[in-house]
């Protein structure tokens, strides 16, 4: 098979509110910029579920996690579930992998043919939710607000480790791919656990938001009594009362957070340049997992349905798409179908199961009538949540919870919920009843209860007696590489060159 090839560029909890078409003026992203500058650009871009490992297991299927089972952070992500990977992979692509994808089970490439790197999270099922025991912490994996208080400036963190190595091994993937070793058609996906807390950043990314005008939140902390019945939820799991945040530990975390994606500009702008060194064309996409809160409302990280958590950047450059803004609400599952799309890989065999579609039209300036939606079903919750953005419209709904409606042309910040107005009535019971049509709450809250059940029955028997992590573990075969004797020295030297010799 000849396709283009395709470099998936992603990272982990950016806020899409930063990207109303592309990064925001005051962010230092230049390459990013670049990037946008040849991209269309999906404003409204939305996660499958506001936590890593669902949103991704989401973003790389096209599928909600009431179809995949991957509810949580510990959740198993099924080896019979097809990704982009096995699309493209199937189709006769070499694919591969370098970062975090946070895959849990012992499936550690779903599809990738290749995998550069570990990850940076367990693989396991210790981190999963009991929601037999609602509002219990289990403090070594919860999240806390040590990430807000303890923010700053460090040379090497285990985060930034991982990322230098992500970036490292993809280029040097790149370059090997431009030696035509192997003359199928690639997709690389580089994936970054930056710009996620702790808000940790080097010096001279930091140095570059000294006179930063946004290191408050625009909407201001809310105080705890007046918050949501989730959000007050999230304050809890997050351990707020036991922590002091300052304004000043709010600057300095918004500030490493927007440094942080300074230096993921800087590990961007270094991959391109290779593709571009090495006379390499490909089809770019840009995405995150999810968003983060940072501070808006006093709320802190993911898991919520309001836009700092739930709304991502999405970037596509591609031949034969016009650079542009679309303001349509999208979803990060549609990146699958897309990709498939692009290669001209057909996914009828399972596109009934498949909550996502092609961007292709939406980025050619056709309409889109379908709702995005988002489930979320893990911790800092003790039901299953789901929610509808439609055109202007964003629903939200839980069986513990008063609904939720926001108009987010007039309400940007979901400051007012007209669920209770008068005037909305008609809005509200269209959308819901819509909602109801897609969701079976009840069946969705049982199915996750017997999911963690089951879990930590098997995590806590795998713990005892001999232990085999299924964490993956990066296989280089040393004497494959450089030079050595079963080869010969005059086709290695000019085989392992780009461009080749005269």
């Amino acid at each position: 098979m000849s396709g283009p090839n395709i470099l998936i560029l992603m990272v982990d909890q950016l806020n899409g509110t930063l990207f109303p078409d592309g990064p925001a003026e005051w962010l230092h992203a230049p390459n990013l910029r670049k990037l946008a500058d040849r991209s269309v650009r999906f404003a409204n871009s939305y996660t499958g579920s506001p936590l890593c490992a669902p949103g991704r297991a989401s973003f790389m299927s096209g599928q909600l996690p009431s179809r995949t089972g991957v509810y949580d952070n510990a959740a198993e992500f099924r080896s019979d579930i097809p990704t982009y990977a096995h699309h493209l992979r199937r189709a006769g692509y070499r694919t591969c992998l370098s970062g975090k994808m946070h895959f849990v089970g012992p499936d550690q490439l779903h599809g990738f043919e290749e995998r550069l790197t570990t990850d940076i999270y367990p693989a396991d099922f210790g981190w999963t939710p009991d929601y037999r025991k609602p509002g219990e912490r289990i403090d070594w994996w919860y999240h806390n607000m040590g990430s807000v208080t303890g923010a700053g400036v460090a040379e090497i963190t285990n985060q930034m480790e991982y990322d230098d190595d992500v970036a490292y091994q993809a280029m040097s993937w790149l370059y090997d791919a431009s030696r035509g070793g192997d003359k199928r058609p690639w997709c690389l996906t580089a994936s970054f656990t930056h710009p996620h807390d702790p808000y940790v950043a080097r010096r001279k990314y930091w140095d570059l938001y000294e006179d930063c005008d946004h290191l408050q939140p625009e909407l201001p902390a809310i105080p705890y009594d007046q918050q949501d019945k989730h959000s007050k939820r999230l304050f809890d799991a997050n351990d707020w009362r036991n922590f002091d945040i300052t304004k000043t530990a709010i600057e300095r975390s918004r500030r490493a957070y927007f440094a942080n994606i300074s230096y993921l500009d800087d590990k961007i702008g270094q991959i391109l340049q290779v593709l571009e060194d090495t006379r390499q064309e490909a089809i770019v996409v840009f995405v995150s997992d999810h968003g983060d809160m940072l501070g808006e409302r006093g709320l802190w990280f993911k898991m919520s349905f309001y836009d700092g958590s739930a709304r991502v950047p999405l970037m596509i450059s591609a031949p034969g798409l016009e650079p542009g803004l679309v303001e349509t609400p999208v979803s990060t599952m549609d990146v699958c179908p897309t990709l498939c799309d692009l290669a001209g890989v057909a996914m009828d065999e399972v596109m009934p199961w498949t909550d996502g579609e092609s961007l292709l039209p939406a980025a050619r300036g056709e309409g889109r009538d379908a709702p995005v939606k988002i489930e979320y079903a893990a911790e800092g919750t003790e039901a299953p949540m789901v929610c509808l953005r439609k055109g202007r419209w964003k629903l939200n709904l839980c069986r513990l919870d008063p609904d939720q409606l926001f108009d987010l042309k007039a309400d940007p910040r979901e400051q007012e919920n007209l669920a209770e107005s008068a005037d909305h009535q008609e809005t509200l019971t269209l959308l819901k009843k819509e909602a109801l049509e897609m969701w079976d709450l009840d069946k969705f809250d049982a199915d996750v209860r017997a999911s963690q059940a089951r879990r930590w029955v098997v995590y806590e028997a795998l713990r005892q007696g001999g232990y085999y992590p299924w964490d993956y573990q990066p296989l280089r075969d040393a004497s494959e590489r450089y030079m050595r004797n079963h080869m010969d020295l005059n086709v290695l030297e000019e085989s392992k060159r780009f461009p080749r010799g005269e």
